[in-house]
């Protein structure tokens, strides 16, 4: 697969996390009463409604666009849950500021990467779906999703969540059938060994970019 594609394929990934970041406060203080796919649901619209007609102005104002997903990352996705998991077996002999720090940097890294998807993905629709599965459990469950993209093209698109204290909250994401929680443990894991298990040489490396390289061989 050309590289170019897989950007886009990135991209979309990222614009459909982005879309669950930019809830609004009001709602996601519902969460807990409200069902999963109707969260996501409602995120969707919500996003379509803030950046309708402003992409070029996002485009050129990133800042901004990166602002308003970093207020509201926190409410839809469970980060120190994703960051111990991206670090599998590593996380137990990480010192905790290390797990800390390496939270802060994955997440940074990913509100850069849905910024930019968010102006460089071209798409007519998005869309949760009527029928979804039964929840693994009580505390467990997945959102299905398609999107359309302007040449026809339909990607599948997969939440996990779980639910906390807090409400339901978003712990990966499977795109196309490329499971990202999978694909950023396995980064974590290749740099891990490549850098002689020196976490903070890791943490200091860690990049989207790598991310992309993983997927492009994972799809080629």
């Amino acid at each position: 697969m050309q590289l170019s594609r897989l950007l886009r394929k990135s991209a979309l990934t990222v614009l459909l996390m982005a879309g669950m970041a930019l809830l609004a406060a009001e709602a996601v203080a519902q969460q807990a009463n409200k069902p999963p796919e109707q969260m996501i649901r409602d995120s969707i619209d919500d996003l379509m409604g803030k950046i309708e007609g402003r992409k070029d102005y996002f485009a050129e104002n990133v800042d901004e666009l990166e602002a308003l997903v970093d207020a509201n990352l926190d409410d839809v996705a469970d980060f120190r849950y994703i960051g111990a998991s991206v670090m599998g077996r590593y996380f137990s002999n990480a010192t905790p500021e290390q797990r800390s720090r390496f939270v802060d940097t994955f997440r940074q890294t990913m509100i850069d990467t849905y910024a930019k998807g968010l102006v460089t993905f071209d798409y007519d629709e998005l869309r949760v779906l009527d029928r979804q599965r039964d929840s693994r459990s009580e505390e467990q469950t997945s959102v299905d999703m398609e999107v359309v993209a302007n040449n026809g093209d339909v990607y599948p698109v997969s939440y996990s969540l779980r639910l906390t204290d807090d409400g339901w909250k978003v712990v990966n994401v499977i795109v196309n059938g490329i499971n990202l929680g999978l694909t950023f443990r396995n980064q974590f894991d290749q740099a891990m060994r490549e850098h002689g298990r020196d976490y903070d040489a890791v943490i200091d490396s860690w990049s989207p970019d790598v991310g992309v390289d993983e997927l492009e061989d994972g799809q080629s």
